[in-house]
């Protein structure tokens, strides 16, 4: 687990109720005691963090304990506030007796699907690009698989799709400048809030494709389900040239948890299992979670999850 601490931005995704909030903020209480400045973000829509961590969390940092801060982003907010930029963008490029119209329009596609993830994904390199001057790890605690698959491959997509739209507009500009402007090149402030996002989202999928620096962690527990899903999201991720690095089997059960019936015939069938991890997800980090006692639902209760990130009797395969 150590080496997972070297990186400086890493994903935790995994399917609903696997334990990635717990996992995650474990992974990010961990780096804070061993002294790196770590920021915890949270962008599933059924944030965790507050309750784990008995503290209201917002949209901007709040400082949780000596070297953590926690975030929780919400896509609803981000889709208003995306949109609010959009319109400022466009003020003084748009006639006034447009602007009414432009603006509808502008609405009308705020509700339209994959508006919220685009406004996730722009915080979301606001973050990687902003944030990562001012702590040395960044955790994410991702949404339920398919949302994180979606997420992280909007990089190539939004670039190639900004991509055409730079080429129309340049094409317009080059015409204008021949037929009105005597030739010469016209400034096109739309063209110039284009590159920019372009550069933007071109800087952040380099931080994100680069497997020094980002590493992706896909937690699950040893049942059917999760473990199908968890395939499937991986050869999703390959296909973006994503590569996961650890996967994080959550909830095994403890060889204290005694020999009734009942426990036997899950521990055959968590076996089996556990099997199955081992010869389809081979060749990557496997780090073997005990199932607790009691939920974990608070900081106090967190303790218990992070102490196996600290010590031996975590299993690694």
């Amino acid at each position: 687990m150590d080496n997972l601490f070297n990186y400086s931005i890493l994903f935790f995704g995994g399917k609903g109720g696997v334990g990635k909030s717990t996992s995650s903020s474990a992974f990010a209480l961990t780096a804070a005691e061993k002294g790196k400045r770590t920021l915890l973000v949270s962008t599933d829509p059924a944030h965790n963090l507050s309750d784990l961590f008995d503290s209201t969390i917002g949209d901007e940092r709040k400082q949780l304990t000596e070297n953590l801060w926690g975030m929780e982003i919400s896509s609803e907010k981000q889709s208003k506030r995306y949109i609010n930029q959009v319109k400022d963008n466009l003020k003084g490029l748009i006639k006034s007796h447009m602007a009414e119209e432009v603006n509808r329009q502008i609405d009308m596609a705020a509700v339209s699907p994959g508006s919220e993830e685009a406004a996730l994904f722009d915080r979301l390199v606001q973050i990687v690009l902003e944030e990562k001057e001012h702590f040395d790890i960044i955790v994410f605690d991702t949404a339920p698989t398919g949302h994180t698959v979606r997420l992280l491959s909007l990089p190539e997509m939004m670039e190639a799709w900004i991509e055409g739209m730079l080429q129309r507009r340049q094409s317009i500009n080059e015409n204008y400048s021949q037929w009105l402007n005597d030739g010469e090149p016209v400034d096109d402030p739309i063209y110039r809030v284009l590159m920019n996002r372009k550069d933007r989202f071109s800087q952040a999928r380099k931080v994100l494709m680069d497997n020094k620096r980002t590493a992706y962690i896909y937690v699950l527990m040893p049942e059917k389900l999760p473990v199908a899903e968890t395939k499937r999201a991986l050869q999703m991720l390959e296909k973006a040239n994503l590569k996961v690095n650890a996967l994080i089997v959550n909830k095994c059960l403890p060889e204290h948890a005694g020999d009734s019936i009942f426990i036997e015939k899950r521990r055959k069938q968590e076996k089996a299992y556990i099997q199955q991890i081992k010869e389809e997800f081979s060749g990557r980090q496997k780090i073997f979670l005990p199932l607790l006692e009691e939920d974990i639902s608070s900081r106090k209760a967190l303790e218990n999850i992070k102490n196996e990130f600290h010590y031996p009797t975590m299993k690694i395969m």
